[in-house]
């Protein structure tokens, strides 16, 4: 009966795996990503699942602030800058900002 009931919370654990990839919020509260001032995220500590969900958040904010640029007639570049300067701004204290670099906490 061990055995079985051993097995069915093993394969729980796989089926729910997925579902305990880590997101955005939780990533930054740990310390594993943070702000740049480009208008992106990066890796505070690089492993491979906090590097898929830094390129997925990168590529929606990219998305995003080409949009931006388009409906306003200005650069990505301008665009990418101002949004970096306002995410870091907004950086709660104890969370990670890169600046000229370097990581440090706000």
């Amino acid at each position: 009966m061990k055995k079985a009931i051993t097995l069915i919370l093993f394969g729980l654990l796989l089926i729910c795996q997925p579902a305990m990839a880590i997101d955005l919020h939780a990533a930054k509260a740990q310390g594993l990503v943070g702000e740049t001032t480009t208008g992106y995220l990066a890796a505070v500590q690089a492993t491979p699942e906090v590097q898929k969900l830094v390129a997925t958040i990168n590529a929606k904010r990219k998305q995003h602030y080409t949009q931006i640029s388009q409906r306003n007639k200005t650069s990505l570049n301008v665009v990418e800058q101002l949004a970096g300067k306002k995410a870091i701004q907004k950086t709660p204290a104890g969370q990670f900002i890169n600046v000229n670099g370097s990581w440090k906490k706000k």
